[in-house]
């Protein structure tokens, strides 16, 4: 199988495999593409690749043209659309439902076959691939947050965990699942006084389990989000719906119970935003204000660690490549529940719900087809 590895044009500082998976698959006896310099923001050199047995090349273009197999971390670009091959195999985490129709349209029209690492789902309901990601992001929040509540970065001048006769900051976050809980632990860490909203009562009582009622929390609804924002320095929206758009918890008009100078971070950027007044930021550009709220929105926050976060990604990643490597598309599909969870569109037909929700597609069955 002819594997390839391109440049993240996106700006995602990750790669999705290692030297070290690379050299694995070359001893398969498969052949790996690596784009030249692709690993050079974290550090793999392209003398790392080629001394794991892959083959260097030196476009864009030619990557698209070996390859049967496309393994990204972040989703493709308007520009890589003209690039897939008929029937190529493409994994990254696409995020249909936040794409534009038209690029689903071209994914369809060449038969492509892809593979969401945030919808690859085990058989106890788990994300396996997405898990390391929501535990980095939920982790590096608290960090981003202390760094933006200082006053030359537009906060409100506040030490997350406060002094003797100083409170600390208050924290809340918005969703009780694994960027949730990371948060919270990296926030009590800090020794900031958090307060967690969810849904699910279960959830809320891992909370109080884990963090040993150290933590508030509370139901979510409209009326206790209010009151909890209102009290906020910091909050943290961690809402996923599995391949889903997340819904807006917080309004436009609810902005205005929040202190100025607080700082929303929206984790569920990358499905939509959580937040009505949440847009897409970028790490030269990361903020925005509105209603005197500062907005911190960038997609992919594991990539600002790109080297934790590839080796995170690569860590529970690399056995379903090396299974479609071995096996081919439909045998590997056959074997593993959670590779069949993870397909958008096979061979250009559209596979998973939300196509059909979103954009309207009829969706077929995976096990029809295979």
């Amino acid at each position: 199988m002819n594997i390839g590895i391109p440049v993240e044009l996106g700006g995602d500082n990750r790669l999705a495999l290692t030297p070290e998976s690379v050299a694995l698959l070359v001893e398969n006896g498969h052949n790996v593409f690596v784009e030249t310099k692709a690993g050079e923001k974290i550090h793999f050199f392209d003398e790392k690749f080629e001394k794991a047995g892959a083959k260097i090349v030196f476009s864009h273009e030619e990557i698209f043209g070996r390859a049967d197999i496309i393994v990204k971390a972040d989703k493709l670009i308007d520009k890589e659309m003209d690039l897939i091959k008929d029937e190529q195999i493409i994994l990254a985490f696409h995020h249909l439902a936040v794409s534009p129709q038209s690029m689903i349209d071209k994914f369809i029209e060449k038969k492509a076959t892809l593979i969401g690492y945030e919808l690859i789902e085990d058989e106890s309901g788990q994300l396996p691939v997405l898990y390391p990601t929501s535990e980095i992001a939920g982790q590096m929040s608290v960090q981003i947050a202390a760094e933006y509540l200082k006053i030359i970065r537009g906060g409100r001048g506040i030490v997350l965990g406060g002094i003797p006769g100083v409170p600390p900051a208050v924290v809340v976050i918005i969703g009780a699942g694994t960027v949730g809980r990371n948060a919270c632990m990296a926030a009590l860490g800090a020794g900031a006084q958090v307060i967690v909203l969810d849904k699910d009562m279960n959830k809320l009582r891992e909370i109080e389990r884990l963090f040993q009622k150290r933590v508030i929390t509370s139901i979510a609804n409209k009326k206790s989000i209010e009151k909890a924002i209102s009290l906020a320095d910091v909050v943290i929206g961690a809402i996923l719906i599995k391949g889903e758009k997340s819904p807006h918890v917080i309004t436009k008009d609810m902005l205005k119970l929040m202190k100025k100078g607080s700082i929303i971070i929206d984790l569920s950027i990358d499905q939509g935003g959580c937040i009505e007044t949440s847009r897409p930021t970028t790490p030269q550009s990361p903020v925005f204000k509105v209603k005197g709220v500062l907005h911190y929105c960038i997609p992919n926050i594991p990539s600002c660690v790109g080297w934790t976060g590839t080796l995170a990604l690569n860590n529970v990643l690399f056995p379903y490549i090396e299974l479609l490597a071995e096996k081919g598309l439909e045998k590997a599909l056959q074997a593993d529940y959670s590779l069949r969870k993870g397909v958008y569109i096979y061979r250009g037909i559209p596979i998973h719900s939300v196509l059909n929700k979103v954009f309207g597609y009829a969706v077929k069955n995976i096990e029809s087809l295979l």
